[in-house]
């Protein structure tokens, strides 16, 4: 393309304001959590990032995070299933509200969702009877990831089935294919990709998520603390060392956990 037709500036220009950019803000903050950390020495960094405490708010961030993220992959497929194939009355409020949670502040979300599944909520007024308790527990945590999460699911893999070229799914038909056998051999190695990103986002957003989880999980202490709850607390006992320090842990396991999935969806679409 030459000079006379470029719609953006030269390289040299948009790389620079592409770093600038990026370094305010994504690099520099990464970089000043990462700097604070190493006022610790080693054993206070240990000592800071395994506590007892700390370890089980990180197997319940995780953990909940991945339940969450793995029901909206199969959730979210569906529900873009429905939305992308089938025309019914009320599609398009059903569209609409698949954004309520990027539109909904946290903490509205966490007081609805608390205000439903509690023991004298709506529903939970039901459920508590049988022995089923959904909010103040860790199941009320994995509740608020998949409802934050959802959106990322179907956004990211609608467009994607809306392009898939139906005459693919009349040619296997047509050569003695089933429906199962057309969907897993023809639709979803498609899909997979958008999937597997879809899958990413939620994670991401749920190993971040704070408003919605402390009005549903309880808060208690080795049962039902995320992890930047932690944070939040060592902040407010001024321990910026000790916060900054289990923040840096929480960014690095997210950060692999991401590559990982970055490099199932690079090998995906190699395959494909």
């Amino acid at each position: 393309m030459s000079t006379a037709t470029r719609v953006l500036p030269g390289f040299q220009i948009t790389l620079g304001y592409t770093l600038l950019y990026l370094s305010l803000l994504v690099l520099i903050p990464l970089s000043a959590l990462v700097l604070k950390t190493f006022s610790l020495s080693w054993p206070q960094f240990w000592d800071a990032v395994t506590a007892p405490r700390v370890l089980a708010a990180y197997r319940l961030t995780f953990g909940a995070s991945l339940i969450a993220a793995t029901v909206n992959a199969v959730m979210g497929l569906l529900l873009a299933w429905v939305l992308v194939r089938y025309h019914f009355p009320g599609k398009r409020i059903i569209d609409a509200m698949v954004d309520l949670p990027f539109a909904l502040p946290t903490a509205v979300a966490g007081i609805a969702l608390t205000a439903l599944l509690a023991g004298n909520g709506w529903i939970g007024q039901y459920l508590e009877p049988m022995g089923v308790q959904l909010a103040f527990n860790p199941n009320g945590v994995v509740i608020a990831l998949i409802f934050i999460g959802l959106p990322f699911v179907v956004r990211t893999v609608q467009p994607v089935l809306a392009d898939v070229e139906k005459e693919l799914e009349e040619a296997a038909t047509c050569l003695g294919a089933t429906r199962w056998q057309t969907f897993s051999r023809v639709i979803l190695p498609t899909l997979t990709p958008a999937l597997l990103t879809g899958f990413a986002l939620a994670f991401a957003r749920a190993i971040g998520e704070y408003g919605s989880v402390i009005f549903i999980a309880g808060n208690m202490p080795m049962v039902s603390e995320i992890t930047p709850l932690i944070i939040i607390g060592k902040l407010e006992q001024y321990d910026y060392a000790g916060a900054t320090a289990v923040a840096t842990v929480m960014l690095l396991i997210s950060f692999v956990l991401l590559l990982l999935i970055n490099a199932l969806q690079a090998w995906q679409r190699r395959r494909s």
